[in-house]
């Protein structure tokens, strides 16, 4: 479906424009596509491979939501051509439907790098979707539309590809690039909010909202019970980032109590402001009911640390008669880092290739308590192209070669099975896809219940017989379609399993060994990575791969835990060994395909010769065409300042060095100021952990630095006298379709917080007069006009062809963001705000010579950049 088509002019010919091709399904909505012609329906028979990809549930049920998620409802997608053309100073996206009619032309170089992100998956039941968010004066349409345009590509290798060339194209968000030249800009910064929908409570059950006026949070009333008669109704949420859709859960039914346990990740996001998620009642046949919504402000939000509990649920009333309908229990962590250039990380990056990744994050976890930061140091490793070194490394000390040791080899949790965990997350994600993703949504679309416990079941002989053969059956199928895509195992998987593989044959001997558990020992060792880490918490967990939406329900979650124990078996290569008396009928399925099972590992641990020029295993053309984009990205960087070069992603993985070694940077420096006494462990040599937290301290002085000189110059509005105003960019109504596009009541509405969220009881005396003597921002010697400009280099685009030319004419949504009330949680976009004009001096004198006011405002600055 999907095609790159790369058109490159030689050097010497600059006024010639580059051209990307690619074919895409675009989403029209229904507004949009009443000018174009209807989609050439073909009388033949569709092609079921692609219906299976949509659970069939979700299609059939009579649902208003569910239709609105498909084709038919709100929108169409349909097949259409992107041409991408890069003019010298300008770069634009024409988009083409039906090959001939220009359906829009998006400028992208107007365009900021956080309008243009991936898709979650749950808005749209597809994969691999992007979404592009332009305002008026950024594109050209044919209809009056304002909604984000979504694409979906072939595969994630392309839609990957496509991330990185529209963003080379757009403008990251650097700070200072006005008036420093040096590296192009002071700093750039990163938005990340994670967030987990757990379960409600009481919802649709009504209570008077009692609303905190110096808190901005909604908590029930004395008076009113906390408990009530539970209400049957299937709900679902919806989750708004500055006032756009993000993402959908599913439709749980629930006495009140729906459990999703669904988590959401949304990365590159703009400026914070709000997060909300709107709560809704489904019923058959009629559209959604609003229940409410909890709003938080995410400006003043905790940074990095994870803040659970219960949030009420308001519908909105006036500010007097709110009503709370229920709680939701959610997860959030919220991210925002500052990212320095490259060259600052090099000392960094020194200490940290003095080891092997692996040791890293044994000492992360063991002695800083840090396990969020595995994943940050692999991918390091893996940009550096030495993960699959380190891993194999340090295999070696995992295997002691003793006979005890024989039956749990690899079964433990280590640091080594903790890797090996994250790296074939990492790299097999389109493989565990392929060989299970279809299976596990056909059988949780069809509703297979599996039961062959007589105790569970409560039924005769013969209907245990029956679900033992239904057992058998569905099993097979997973069998079948797991065993048909070995071959797509990929390169760097296949060359750990090999290096497990050899390395219990060295150690153990077991081509000489006369026993045939012995023998076997070495297969083993590979399923117990291949299989008992990977394929079958697959098959046992697939709402947490990305294999299907939502947690299945429990007589499907059932029939998976029992398919997972059969394949496990198999894996096991022991068919005689049962735990359960019911599981005993599958033997026969074990011995027979035995020797297919040995076969498959024998594959997957086997290296098959490589392309030299393709870091992973793919389809050979996207490969090439892969290559063809980066090289035309090597070709311009060469004229880009430093940090919008650094901002571009690297492919294929999409990496950003300088941003995972911040987040590093960030957590060692939270780990070495906990208070917690076993965050300070003694034992054994710290010499590598001193280097490491200097090097990072160091790293937080040339922030606070950057951050300073940045604060100095804009306290001075003759500094910026050839700054030009600009105003933000924002799509108000882009969305995509929605029970929530009904009218909305616009009210002065208060933001919600947990429970577990500190309060102005919480803050110290000081901080409790700062908060209540006014919610106005703090004063800045900038004046009015300049106080409004966006710090750095992105040029933002009005939303309408007119630019307001006074503060007064612009939104009262710009002007009036909500802000913060504690110093420790600002964003970095308002920190001038908090720090009076201190000078160049101050930059450069020594800390002795500081003033006690001084280190004062050099302490509320390490808070801001620690995300205490």
């Amino acid at each position: 479906m999907s095609e790159i088509l790369h058109q490159e002019q030689p050097s010497g010919t600059s006024g010639c424009p580059r051209e990307f091709l690619v074919s895409v399904e675009l989403y029209v909505p229904t507004v949009a596509s009443f000018g174009l012609r209807k989609p050439i329906v073909p009388r033949r028979k569709a092609d079921t491979s692609k219906v299976e990809e949509t659970p069939k549930s979700l299609k059939e049920k009579s649902s208003w939501i569910s239709v609105a998620r498909t084709p038919a409802g709100a929108g169409q997608w349909r097949p259409a051509t992107c041409k991408l053309t890069d003019e010298d100073e300008s770069c634009s996206l024409n988009i083409y439907v039906d090959e001939t009619i220009l359906y829009q032309t998006i400028y992208i170089h107007m365009l900021n790098h956080f309008d243009i992100r991936h898709a979650d998956s749950s808005l749209f039941l597809r994969k691999n979707c992007m979404a592009l968010a332009s305002a008026g004066g950024q594109r050209w349409s044919s209809s009056v539309n304002t909604e984000p345009i979504y694409f979906q590509f072939e595969d994630a290798d392309i839609c990957n590809t496509w991330l990185v060339l529209l963003r080379s194209y757009s403008k990251p968000e650097i700070y200072g690039q006005t008036f420093v030249s040096r590296d192009g800009g002071l700093y750039r910064m990163w938005r990340q909010v994670e967030l987990s929908i757990l379960q409600g409570r009481n919802l649709g059950n009504y209570f008077k909202a009692q609303l905190d006026v110096n808190a901005s949070s909604a908590t029930l009333s004395e008076g009113d019970p906390r408990e009530a008669d539970p209400v049957d109704l299937d709900a679902f949420c919806e989750i708004h980032l500055n006032d756009n859709i993000c993402a959908r859960t599913t439709v749980k039914k629930g006495i009140g109590s729906p459990d999703w346990l669904e988590n959401f990740s949304f990365s590159d996001l703009p400026p914070f402001e709000t997060l909300e998620v709107t709560v809704w009642r489904e019923k058959r046949l009629l559209k959604p009911m609003l229940l409410g919504s909890v709003r938080i402000a995410l400006t003043n939000f905790r940074r990095s640390e994870a803040v659970e509990g219960w949030f009420p649920v308001i519908q909105a009333g006036g500010a007097s008669n709110s009503i709370q309908v229920g709680e939701i229990r959610m997860k959030l962590t919220v991210d925002e880092e500052i990212i320095l250039p490259h060259t600052s990380y090099s000392g960094l990056l020194t200490v940290l290739r003095d080891r092997n990744v692996l040791e890293w994050m044994s000492d992360f976890e063991r002695r800083l308590h840090l396990r969020t930061t595995s994943y940050q140091l692999m991918c390091i490793a893996i940009a550096k192209n030495v993960l699959v070194e380190h891993i194999t490394e340090y295999a070696d000390r995992e295997v002691d070669g003793t006979p005890s040791s024989h039956n749990t080899i690899f079964r433990g949790n280590t640091t080594f099975t903790k890797t090996m965990e994250l790296a074939m997350a990492f790299y097999g994600k389109a493989f565990l896809e392929s060989s299970i993703g279809s299976i596990i949504r056909r059988i949780c679309s069809e509703k297979i219940a599996i039961e062959v416990d007589p105790v569970r079941s409560g039924k005769g002989a013969k209907e245990v017989e029956r679900g033992v053969d239904q057992l058998i059956h569905w099993s097979q199928e997973v069998w079948n379609q797991i065993y048909a895509v070995r071959g797509q195992c990929p390169h760097e998987l296949r060359r750990l399993f090999e290096h497990v593989r050899k390395l219990v044959e060295k150690h153990y001997h077991t081509k000489d060994s006369q026993d045939a558990h012995n023998r076997e020992l070495p297969w083993q060792s590979v399923s117990a990575f291949c299989f008992l880490r990977f394929i079958v918490p697959g098959i046992l967990n697939p709402h947490l791969f990305g294999l299907y939406p939502g947690l299945p329900g429990a007589r499907i979650q059932r029939s998976l835990t029992l398919i997972a124990k059969v394949i496990q078996s198999l894996a096991n290569l022991n068919p005689n060994v049962q735990k359960e008396e019911f599981m005993r009928g599958v033997k026969d399925f074990l011995k027979q395909n035995m020797p297919a099972m040995v076969d498959y590992i024998l594959v997957v641990s086997t290296p098959v010769p490589q392309d030299p020029y393709s870091p992973h295993s793919g389809h050979p053309a996207h490969s090439h065409q892969r290559l063809n984009v980066v090289s035309s990205l090597h070709e311009r960087s060469t004229t880009m300042p430093v940090l919008e070069r650094e901002s571009i992603p690297l492919l294929p993985h999409v990496l950003d060095i300088p941003r995972h070694l911040a987040r590093i940077t960030s957590s060692v420096l939270r780990s070495a100021r906990s208070p917690d006494p076993k965050g300070k462990s003694s034992e054994g040599d710290n010499q590598h952990l001193s280097g490491l937290c200097a090097q990072c301290f160091d790293l937080e002085d040339q922030s606070l630095a950057r951050v300073s000189q940045l604060a100095c110059v804009e306290s001075h509005p003759i500094a910026l006298k050839w700054d030009v105003p600009r105003t933000t960019s924002t799509v108000s109504s882009a969305t995509p379709p929605s029970p929530a596009s009904s009218p909305k009541i616009v009210e002065p509405r208060k933001v919600s917080r947990p429970y577990t969220a500190p309060s102005l009881s919480d803050m110290s005396a000081s901080d409790r007069r700062k908060a209540s003597s006014g919610n106005t921002i703090p004063s800045s010697p900038v004046s009015r006009d300049l106080s409004s400009l966006r710090r750095g280099s992105v040029s933002d685009i009005p939303s309408s062809s007119k630019v307001p030319s006074s503060p007064e004419e612009r939104s009262p949504r710009t002007m009036n963001r909500p802000r913060f009330l504690r110093p420790k949680s600002i964003s970095a976009d308002s920190i001038s705000s908090f720090v009076s004009p201190v000078g160049a001096q101050f930059l450069r004198s020594p800390p002795e010579f500081q003033d006690e006011a001084s280190k004062k405002r050099k302490n509320v600055l390490q808070g801001i950049l620690t995300k205490r």
